[in-house]
């Protein structure tokens, strides 16, 4: 046959082709890092609710501002992957270095920050409408929690860097290695095995802030003794750490601001949970937890998506920016439609793997069916979000997230609760509602933008 009759290849289908291979290599590793911390959480959470279902509501409850901060140090670290990405897409591989040493101190501070601000939980419980023994006991754990703040702020950095230069394979392995080590450490904290006494939840605090240590230490020393540090120039003094990351920080404040607003809002959720009874709470912080666990591969994805904008930004390239951010989506949505058909079809087996409480198995295992539903769109908002920042749009997305879960999801889920009587359903309802508002208008955004 001559290979004059064989169609012309499609450009279009060959640069897709290459968005997904390369999103989704970028994104594997990405991905297990990110669904590590969730996976710790989940281990954590099964470890306590085996031991006490009241152990449970006191984890919940500290991992609702736990959350907050961490999710909000993730925003304001953002700056580091995206100064990164568009440095190495204008091939200034110094800026990147640069940008990781501005970042370490600034990493430090926030963990400092979060740590003293973890110490204020039993008056923030209480005024958020806790009973005093949940105040007390989620208070405790908080407080050791806050301690591995510091720690958790050095690896989140770091792994941004790496990320950024397009090396997240180290990333991976500290997070591989943290969560064999926690489940150790949970195990013998909070159950008393080994000879230890029993802690409860707060052996499993104890564990997370210990483990939180050890990888972010663990992967700044990796980069320090990296093979090609002086490519980067890595070893240089930190000057001007605070004045010369203004633009950096800049593309932080608005992530940040952005993640802790949405996980506020999950949290005030929590609180709603808390008000209804610790046996909702429970079911809440376990259907939570099953929803973020896959939601980290979405923001896996979402931080490929971001790096892949980032390069293409730094390129000039506007049409791969907009096919980055749409193949990003796309891969995401197909992946979270899978995770949804298995919560739809085996919630009970799912829920029975957090406890074995009859009780609270029969109210957790309706909202895992549910969650199915609220998968998609919750991935699909946070990969949106990420590909506007990854063309600098910044400040938009973060007015966007305020909206959908803050002024949407809140009240909403509110009525759904106290007016309505729906219970910790009614939460998951709310979820569903604003995720379907925030992907939608993400998307819009996007759109305009990339027809400029």
């Amino acid at each position: 046959m001559s290979t004059d009759a064989l169609p012309a290849p499609d450009p279009q289908r060959s640069s897709l082709s290459t968005h997904i291979g390369e999103l989704l290599r970028l994104a594997g590793p990405v991905i297990v890092s990110r669904a590590g911390l969730m996976v710790m959480m989940a281990v954590d959470t099964a470890i306590v609710g085996r031991f006490a279902a009241q152990e449970l509501a006191y984890y919940g409850l500290a991992h609702l501002p736990g959350n907050i901060m961490v999710g909000t140090g993730v925003g304001l670290l953002m700056g580091t992957v995206m100064i990164t990405a568009h440095a190495f897409g204008a091939g200034t591989d110094a800026e990147c270095g640069r940008a990781w040493r501005r970042s370490v101190p600034y990493a430090l501070l926030l963990g400092v920050l979060f740590a003293l601000v973890s110490l204020l939980g039993e008056p923030l419980f209480r005024l958020g409408g806790q009973t005093g023994d949940l105040s007390r006991g989620g208070a405790h754990v908080l407080a050791v929690l806050g301690l591995g703040a510091p720690g958790m702020m050095l690896y989140i950095t770091t792994g941004f860097f790496l990320e950024g230069i397009k090396r997240p394979l180290p990333g991976m392995v500290a997070m591989v290695i943290g969560n064999f080590v926690n489940a150790g450490l949970a195990w013998a904290l909070v159950w008393g095995h080994v000879g230890l006494e029993p802690l409860g939840a707060v052996g499993s605090a104890w564990a997370t802030t210990v483990v939180r240590w050890g990888m972010g230490l663990g992967l700044v020393a990796y980069v320090w003794w990296m093979r090609d540090h002086d490519r980067w120039e890595l070893r240089r003094p930190v000057a001007g750490w605070w004045s010369g990351a203004a633009r950096q920080r800049h593309l932080g404040y608005a992530a940040g601001l952005s993640i802790g607003v949405e996980s506020g809002a999950f949290a005030a959720l929590g609180l709603f949970a808390g008000m209804i009874s610790p046996l909702a709470l429970g079911a809440y912080t376990v259907g939570l937890n099953l929803t973020a666990l896959p939601f980290m591969a979405a923001v896996g994805l979402a931080s490929a998506t971001a790096v892949r904008v980032g390069v293409a930004y730094g390129r000039g390239d506007r049409r791969d920016m907009a096919l980055a951010g749409w193949t990003g989506l796309g891969v995401t949505s197909a992946i979270l439609a899978l995770v949804g058909i298995l919560y739809r079809s085996l919630p009970d087996a799912l829920g029975a793997i957090y406890t074995n409480d009859p009780e609270l198995l029969e109210a957790v295992a309706p909202l895992i069916a549910f969650a199915a539903w609220i998968l998609i769109a919750d991935g699909g908002q946070t990969v949106m979000a990420n590909a506007l920042r990854g063309r600098h749009d910044a400040w938009v997305p973060t007015a966007l997230h305020f909206f959908s879960y803050a002024v949407v999801m809140i009240p909403v889920s509110a009525v759904l609760v106290f007016v309505l009587g729906h219970g910790a359903h009614g939460l998951f309802e709310g979820i569903l509602i604003a995720s379907v508002v925030s992907v939608t208008i993400l998307s819009l955004r996007f759109a305009h933008l990339s027809r400029r």
